[in-house]
């Protein structure tokens, strides 16, 4: 059951610190559109997903962020998406235009650099630049906002996330960040 899912990442997710309260938010790719947790919803708690059609209007329950879920939809094959507020990644953002998490061999082997995108959370600035981010790769960190990681599903894209904040912790404990 696809609420299962979403529930059972979002406890990784702030089980890992890499959100907290209700910050952050994922989506999987449907038939009919793609569904998204619910504003405001705590991701490690039980939260039906709302469908979003991929053209016209986004239900009123739908995360803020349904905009650059939509946009990666439309533009690459991902099939499913979570945006997390990791603070080191959030951190690093601030510092670099593009983070090289090759420092630890996982980085340099899933994901060698990720870009950092500038744009205000929940707007279609924001979906643009993102969307085009993940069209060459799967993991972009929006600056002082957090990563969008994206992947075949729920697990991929939570895996890339984890890696996106690890790396940015290292360049951190390294002193990468002045």
């Amino acid at each position: 059951m696809l609420a299962q899912e979403f529930e059972r990442i979002g406890k990784r997710l702030f089980t890992e610190r890499l959100v907290g309260a209700n910050f952050g938010n994922m989506s999987v790719r449907g038939e009919d559109g793609f569904y998204i947790t619910r504003t405001g919803c705590y991701l490690d708690m039980p939260c039906n997903p709302v469908l979003v059609p991929m053209e016209g209007p986004a239900p009123g329950e739908a995360s803020s962020e349904y905009r650059v879920h939509r946009e990666i939809y439309r533009k690459t094959r991902h099939c499913a998406i979570v945006h997390a507020h990791p603070p080191h990644a959030c951190a690093a953002s601030l510092l670099f235009d593009e983070i090289f998490p090759q420092e630890d061999s996982e980085g340099e082997l899933l994901c060698p650099v990720i870009p950092v995108v500038q744009g205000k959370p929940g707007s279609d600035e924001l979906a643009h630049v993102v969307a085009e981010a993940l069209m060459l790769g799967k993991l972009t960190i929006a600056r002082g906002h957090g990563t969008f990681a994206a992947g075949k599903d729920l697990d991929e894209a939570y895996i890339l996330t984890s890696l996106g904040a690890h790396a940015c912790q290292v360049l951190w404990l390294l002193g990468q960040f002045g």
